[in-house]
């Protein structure tokens, strides 16, 4: 039975109202192995705001979040106290859909400023009010892309690299198969990590129409020679989908500026830009074009104009959408954008600014190659793809199953990395690492001391389950 001190006179004519013979009998529902009887000896009867605070602050400090290293497609950066101070006041909160733009110029002039900076991230002249995430954003520009190349003439085929984030595939053929376009996998070298030039130049040359999906960096954290490959696949009148990770964009050259042309279209996953990683959602997406391809760009497009007046103003410009066109013409099913989400990253890129972007960038990079460099020291532990340029993630291979070492290491506290099991790996086992400007020196040490011993209590382990670590 649920521990209730007492019934007091108001909670007795609810009961009543709701035609209940006891306050138990309200929460029936409650299985038995979780009611208490009494109150616990830890939580006192009843104190003031005030004490309660402090007891709860000295029960979260008592809760420490595991030291991450993970990435694989969300990272921890630092946002800025101001960020969500900001995005969470009423007018951004709770502000719906700007319909009528002579209600919503806030929130249109907000928009139209995160377009400004993702336009100039990327290096491409169009931006639309943002996607659910980065995977939707990736299969949506391939629609997008496949529109372009001559959906209804050429049938264009969709080419995929395995090096992108295996999420975003899955999402890529959900969304692709109803329409029945072809998808073909892009293998990467088992050696580089690298797009695998031996398959991949033959196969451009034998296509007609098609896309090509170009990651950077892939999701080994590695950085691929996209300018190389853009002029080759525009060459033969492919279209080129950027895949990108907007914090790396602020060191590595933007996808406009990709061979002589530009990429057609950049895409990607916003969360880096000032989004928690909150178990993974809500985030957005970006997509970028040329003006030459916005009448193919789904979502929502808002412009700057003027009014009567000669006063600026914003409204959304295009909608292609079921909601606003005729089906038949309708680029996208996607309805709206990811407000908040959007207002947090246009905050981000307003605080940090273009300098501010670019130390994020190098001191995630530094970081990454600090703890390369503390890991690969140890016996028995080294580089996947040893001599290959990487970001702020690389993958690292042992001769210990890394299922086995990132269980150890979650036990000590220690998110370690992404398991590499679902490729095949040359030496068949292997884990992504990742580190931001989060990290410092003595939490790099830690992860490398907490693993010596882990590699230590395994030599020797059935590796069934993690080896307890004194």
């Amino acid at each position: 039975m649920p521990f209730i001190p007492h019934t007091p006179p108001e909670t007795e004519a609810m009961l009543g109202t709701l035609g209940l013979s006891s306050l138990e009998a309200l929460f029936d529902e409650i299985p038995a192995a979780l009611q208490i009887e009494s109150l616990p000896e830890s939580v006192p009867e009843g104190v003031g705001e005030l004490a309660l605070g402090r007891i709860m602050r000295e029960r979260a400090r008592r809760d420490d979040p595991p030291l991450c290293f993970l990435g694989a497609g969300a990272y921890e950066h630092f946002i800025p106290a101001a960020v969500w101070d900001i995005v969470t006041r009423g007018e951004f909160y709770s502000a719906y859909t700007p319909y009528q733009a002579e209600a919503s110029q806030g929130t249109l002039q907000l928009i139209y400023e995160f377009q400004s900076m993702m336009v100039e991230l990327t290096g491409l002249e169009v931006s639309n009010a943002s996607l659910y995430d980065g995977a939707s954003a990736l299969a949506e520009a391939c629609l997008m892309a496949c529109r372009l190349a001559g959906w209804d003439t050429d049938s264009p085929v969709v080419l995929l690299p395995e090096a992108v984030h295996p999420a975003y595939r899955a999402v890529v053929r959900t969304v692709l198969a109803p329409q029945s376009i072809p998808i073909e996998t892009v293998p990467f070298d088992r050696r580089t990590g690298l797009l695998d030039a031996r398959w991949l130049e033959p196969r451009l040359a034998a296509l007609k129409a098609g896309v090509l999906v170009l990651p950077q960096p892939n999701f080994f954290g590695l950085i691929e020679s996209v300018t190389e490959w853009t002029e080759a696949a525009q060459a033969r009148g492919l279209r080129v989908v950027g895949l990108v990770n907007p914090t790396a964009l602020a060191l590595l050259e933007p996808p406009g500026r990709w061979g002589s042309r530009g990429a057609d279209i950049a895409c990607g996953e916003g969360q880096p830009l000032g989004a928690p990683l909150s178990s993974g959602g809500p985030y957005l997406g970006f997509m970028t074009t040329r003006f030459d391809c916005v009448r193919q760009m789904p979502g929502r497009i808002v412009g700057r104009t003027v009014d009567a007046d000669g006063r600026p103003g914003y409204t959304l410009t295009l909608q292609a959408r079921e909601q606003h066109i005729r089906r038949a013409r309708a680029t996208s099913n996607i309805c709206t954008n990811q407000g908040l989400l959007v207002t947090a990253a246009t905050l981000y890129l307003s605080l940090l600014g273009p300098t501010g972007l670019r130390h994020v960038a190098a001191a995630s990079h530094a970081r990454t190659r600090e703890l390369v460099e503390a890991l690969t020291g140890l016996p028995g532990v080294r580089r996947l793809f040893d001599g290959t340029p990487f970001f702020h993630e690389c993958a690292l291979t042992a001769d210990q199953p890394a299922p086995y070492l990132l269980e150890a290491l979650a036990d000590q506290g220690i998110l370690g990395g992404y398991d590499l099991g679902g490729f095949d790996l040359p030496q068949g086992s292997g884990w992504l690492v990742c580190a931001t400007e989060m990290r410092t020196a003595p939490e790099i040490a830690r992860y490398r001391e907490t693993l010596e011993r882990v590699l230590k209590a395994g030599r020797g382990h059935s590796h069934r389950s993690a080896p307890v670590i004194s």
